[in-house]
């Protein structure tokens, strides 16, 4: 049974935010006005935040692509009162887009805010909606909404490797960010195969997790930058 996990390596990541746009493309995120973003309403499931460290002028600029983390023992699940946040059998945490009422309790839990509520139904032009994937659902008003590690790619790569009679391979699912990020610096695998890259690079001695101190374990690791 695969355990999919990401690493990040930090010294790579240009903040081109090329993975910020996939994403939304891949996941059919809604775009939000400027009066709904200035409310903190804006959604983005992959989302490059910006650390400015020293002060001016010897300063230096980083920058911290934070996805879900799609945690083994994820707080968003335990206090979702209709189990529409799931862990499945290998380590994704989905969310159930009927099932769920809008509590937000899962987005409260999280320690990574990496949850975003739907304030609005999405409205799509003609133009906009030949351009939606649809292998993706548009998510209603009111529900909460989260990075999948682009889930329907992984049921996709699936149905491939059956239909040639063959294992899956390492390439064979990658989430949109992973695919897209110019300078390979989104790495993504089965944690569990040491054959796979992301096995490897989050035994190196760089990597970390997000506030791992909460025992929420991560599957998301992050390659520091060298000193």
């Amino acid at each position: 049974m695969a355990r999919w996990g990401m690493v990040i390596d930090l010294d790579r990541c240009t903040g081109c935010a090329a993975c910020e746009l996939a994403c939304k493309s891949e996941n059919n995120i809604a775009p939000v006005a400027p009066d709904q973003a200035e409310m903190g309403r804006a959604m983005s499931w992959m989302k490059v935040q910006v650390e400015i460290e020293g002060d001016f002028p010897d300063t230096s600029m980083h920058f911290f692509p934070r996805p879900c983390m799609h945690c083994d023992n994820p707080p968003c699940i335990k206090v979702c009162p209709v189990e529409a946040t799931y862990i499945d059998d290998e380590g994704l945490v989905g969310q159930i887009y009927p099932r769920c009422i809008g509590c937000r309790y899962c987005a409260n839990a999280c320690p990574y805010t990496v949850k975003y509520f739907n304030w609005y139904g999405p409205e799509w032009s003609d133009s906009e909606r030949r351009h939606l994937n649809p292998d993706v659902s548009v998510r209603p008003k009111g529900v909460i909404e989260k990075c999948t590690f682009c889930h329907h790619r992984l049921q996709k790569a699936r149905e491939d490797a059956r239909a040639e009679g063959r294992e899956l391979r390492e390439q064979d699912y990658q989430p949109a960010c992973a695919e897209v990020c110019p300078t390979a610096a989104i790495v993504f695998g089965d944690l569990e195969n040491p054959n796979h890259r992301v096995a490897q690079l989050k035994d190196d001695p760089r990597a970390t997790r997000l506030m791992e101190e909460l025992g929420t374990q991560p599957k998301v690791y992050y390659l520091r930058t060298r000193e």
